[in-house]
């Protein structure tokens, strides 16, 4: 899909060449038709005019009386709105940012008396996840909301959305229904996104970089762009601003908070992304406890509280020596570009190992396959023969079985304390005895034996496989999770993930005064402390919190620590925001796990109160009810035909856009056991109306489209062939043949 979205775009703006601007007005060159298509992916916030007549495009304000293009642009030409002013408020706290990006856009491209939709793209940082948008114009207003998906209707319409989708994994697109040309309007978006941290410095990367033709043409048009930046560490020491890739000046300093600003006329838009990282000024092992009551109407009326600790900016600390094995999925299905970047990801994670630390690889399908035996020391010896042993055995080919590998890889370790046995498993599939495995691994936690239970990081890859059965692997394993929606970010975030789990400083980590309290942990299991993330424990409690947390541990050096975690109520910074993205994580696995609707209700709960997508929530884009005129009656089956075919497109008013493919899914068996390829979170290209038309049931019974599905095909030829076909459906609607084909085709004609 984002290839066919960039060549829409490319064919937009050789499409705008039309539009004539007034004496003295010159606009920005369109990049050369030679660059690669991906330039033409948004790197920002961005709003494009959905032309589907080419007719229509003209400057809204001065006719060019150019000669007419006739025909239609199937798919539609995407011509990129001109932008008029913008401001972006990041707010960042703990490990997660919040991003609200303010523009105001003009539909420059279209004449006065046409509308066209509008497509806005959202590209988001790390681990993006969109909290809402607000569209508001002259003649109509719409917004966002989370419904519930308990409706099976509900849920066949959001797998048919077309009206929101995933471009790539990080670039979400919606449409926003009929816009008049000239018009100018706001939109306003909201999103999350993680704030990365290693050896004691947060980098936060947001996508900031508009082209050059978003920039409005003429001299007397204002520009005014503004950015806010607020940090909450959450910290009592000071946070220090290491790079920022804008002119931000401080306005406020103080102990574990920072806010920056910058607002100017500016020539152009900016052209690059808005890069800030900092540090939170100590070298020790350091954190606190925040409280705060819920809000008036939270269905949770339990106080909240948010634990979180920071390894502090000593790179020097020593790190727990490591015994590793990876478990690799070796099915047919990772044939090609997936496993090869594995092995890449493998063998430079393998190269980064100490020469005390020890190794072992399997790789699995049906069946298991070990490089040794036993656990191996990582000299340079061992991991020149494990390089030869994956390029001979990683052949992909087979189903997938995970619970074999992963029992076979918990019996490579010896009994000892000094070392972090950690297990990495890569894995594109969903397997029918996941909740075994989580049971499984859960006995061997909860032994009771001396030795340390192995630490399980998982790491899951396309959407086939069950992402929250890997992130309650993680969870019960006190390990690290991660996914690579993208199959060209695989060997990045899998040597990343590494790195994270490998660098534990402190491990066996109790809380000896919150568990004395009626109260709710997330994650349920204490990972352990690492240079490569922040540890945070959030949840519920009732009762009287103490006035500080002792916190335990075991260093490096096989030492204990002990730091005494001082507890404030948090003033500035809406908590729910910033842990409800990972409660409802936590609970949606949970759930899955117990096949408990009482939680899946609960998720439910938690997503539409604050406002975060779930597995059992969706995302649609409603008209605003601001005093219109009350609604009228459904119309009749004619007129809905006559609006379907006709170059109007019907009105929308109170009616919602179901927006799709926000959530991950529970994994696809079906799909793992044909050793289907990863599916990536993007969109398919759009078929043609023949192509959708084939696979209905009038397509198999007659060997060809149905009837309805002909006209609409037809239709698009021009107005006197939608005259006549509007004339053949009234006759077909006589003999209730329409109706017929609305029962009979799931071909979406009549939605």
């Amino acid at each position: 899909m984002a290839d066919q979205f960039s060549s829409s775009v490319a064919f937009g703006l050789n499409l705008s060449k039309r539009i004539y601007y007034e004496k003295g007005s010159v606009p920005t060159p369109a990049p050369a038709m030679s660059r690669s298509l991906e330039d033409y992916l948004p790197a920002a916030p961005m709003c494009y005019a959905v032309i589907t007549d080419a007719e229509t495009v003209e400057n809204p304000d001065i006719r060019s009386y150019q000669p007419y293009v006739l025909g239609r642009c199937e798919p539609p030409a995407l011509i990129p709105l001109q932008l008029h002013g913008v401001a972006m408020e990041v707010e960042c706290c703990l490990d997660t940012a919040f991003v609200t990006v303010e523009g105001t856009w003009r539909v420059h491209c279209v004449t006065a008396s046409s509308k066209c939709d509008c497509q806005v793209a959202i590209p988001m940082g790390e681990q993006g996840s969109l909290l809402g948008l607000e569209v508001v114009d002259a003649e109509k207003s719409y917004h966002t909301e989370l419904i519930s998906l308990k409706d099976e209707k509900d849920k066949d319409k959001v797998a048919k959305s077309k009206d929101g989708y995933f471009l790539k994994s990080q670039i979400y697109t919606i449409k926003i229904p009929q816009l008049r040309g000239g018009s100018i309007f706001s939109i306003k978006i909201r999103w999350s996104q993680k704030i990365l941290f290693h050896n004691g410095q947060f980098s936060l990367s947001v996508p900031f970089s508009f082209p050059s033709y978003v920039t409005p043409v003429g001299k007397r048009i204002s520009k005014k762009e503004k950015i806010i930046l607020e940090v909450n560490s959450g910290a009592a020491t000071e946070v220090l601003c290491n790079t920022i890739s804008h002119p931000l000046k401080g306005l406020v300093r103080q102990a574990g908070k920072l806010s920056l600003s910058y607002e100017a006329e500016v020539p152009a838009w900016s052209s690059t992304d808005f890069d800030f990282s900092y540090t939170v000024s100590s070298t020790d092992i350091f954190g606190g406890v925040l409280l705060q009551s819920p809000y008036l109407r939270d269905f949770d009326d339990r106080e909240m509280f948010c634990l979180y600790i920071y390894p502090g900016n000593d790179q020097d600390r020593k790190v727990f020596r490591k015994d590793v094995v990876f478990v690799v999925d070796i099915s047919a299905s990772m044939k090609g570009s997936p496993l090869e970047n594995i092995k890449n990801a493998l063998l430079s994670s393998i190269s980064q190992l100490n020469s005390q630390d020890t190794f072992n690889i399997i790789a699995f399908n049906g069946e298991v396959n070990l490089w040794s035996s036993s656990m191996e020391l990582a000299t340079e010896e061992a991991i020149l023969k494990a390089t030869k042993w994956v390029d001979t055995n990683f052949i992909a080919n087979g189903g997938t079985n995970i619970f074999l590998p992963l029992t076979k890889a918990m019996k490579l370790f010896q009994k000892s304390m000094d070392s972090i046995p950690l297990i990495f498993l890569i894995t594109d599939g969903a397997v029918d005895d996941e909740r075994e495995i989580c049971n499984f691994v859960k006995s061997c936690v909860t032994s009771g034996q001396s030795i340390r239970a192995p630490r399980i990081c998982t790491f899951g890859i396309g959407l086939h496989c069950n992402h929250y059965f890997l992130q309650m692997l993680a969870q019960i394993g006190r390990g690290h999770y991660d996914a690579a929606h993208n199959l060209d970010s695989i060997d990045f975030r899998m040597q990343r993930l590494f790195i994270t789990a490998s660098s534990v400083i402190a491990s066996d980590i109790t809380m000896e005064t919150i568990e004395d309290l009626d109260s709710q942990l997330f994650p349920s299991h204490i990972p352990d402390l690492s240079l490569g993330s922040l540890l945070i424990i959030s949840g519920r409690y009732s009762g009287n919190f103490p006035e500080s947390v002792k916190v335990a541990g075991t260093l490096a050096d096989m030492s204990k620590f002990v730091v005494d975690l001082k507890v404030k109520r948090e003033k500035d910074t809406q908590l729910t925001n910033v842990l409800s993205k990972r409660h409802i994580d936590f609970v949606t696995a949970d759930a899955w796990l117990l096949g408990s609707e009482e939680l899946e209700e609960k998720v439910i709960e938690l997503s539409t109160q604050n406002n975060v997508t779930s597995e059992y929530t969706c995302m649609v884009l409603v008209e605003k009810d601001e005093g219109k005129k009350a609604s009228q009656p459904e119309p009749f089956l004619i007129q809905k035909v006559y609006s379907r075919f006709s170059l109007q497109s019907l009105d929308l008013k109170g009616q919602k856009l179901f927006l799709g493919g926000m959530g991950l899914g529970f994994g696809d068996m079906k799909a793992t056991a044909a050793n289907i390829p990863p599916a990536i979170k993007e969109a398919k290209p759009s078929e043609g109306l023949l192509q959708k038309a084939a696979s209905t049931c009038c397509g198999r019974l007659a060997n060809n489209c149905c009837g309805m599905c002909l006209l609409q095909t037809c239709a698009f030829v021009n107005d006197q062939c939608t005259i006549v076909c509007t004339q053949i459906c009234a006759a077909l609607a006589c003999f209730e043949l329409i109706k017929c084909c609305i029962e009979l085709c799931d071909c979406d004609c009549f939605e």
